[in-house]
């Protein structure tokens, strides 16, 4: 799909919850005057629930998206948009610190593991999700 449908799909929050498996609810709750929008969120992570906040602070239409996340999670998300093979390639970058006060090493391999095939999925989703909309 061309970069312009990709971003206006992930421009809206609550597309997110439709294709990321472990995100349950999404529901906007602002626009921000960059054009970027502000959004409350449940994340489930290896069974615990997780909710916050998320804020577009970089908001570049067609290319980049940038969310602060504030909550039980804090740290960024990044998604990125260029054309690429007459489609569109997506990026995505996420930091946060895990949410354990205790044996945190020993949890964030698993952590990395299961958002590693969460990341899969929701790509994967993604794809399935605008192919389906042609």
């Amino acid at each position: 799909r061309p970069v312009a449908d990709v971003f206006a799909f992930m421009d809206e929050p609550e597309n997110q919850a439709v294709i990321t498996p472990s995100l349950t609810d999404v529901s906007t709750v602002g626009q921000l005057d960059n054009g970027g929008k502000r959004a409350t969120y449940t994340y489930s992570m290896v069974g615990v629930s997780l909710t916050g906040e998320v804020a577009a602070t970089t908001y570049d239409p067609d290319e980049r998206i940038v969310f602060e996340m504030s909550g039980d999670l804090s740290g960024t998300i990044e998604w990125t948009f260029e054309a690429a093979d007459g489609g569109t390639r997506v990026g995505y970058l996420a930091t946060y610190e895990v949410p354990v006060p205790v044996g945190k090493a020993a949890v964030e391999p698993l952590v990395r593991k299961y958002n590693e095939r969460q990341l899969r999925s929701t790509l994967q989703n993604l794809k399935t999700t605008l192919e389906a909309e042609n």
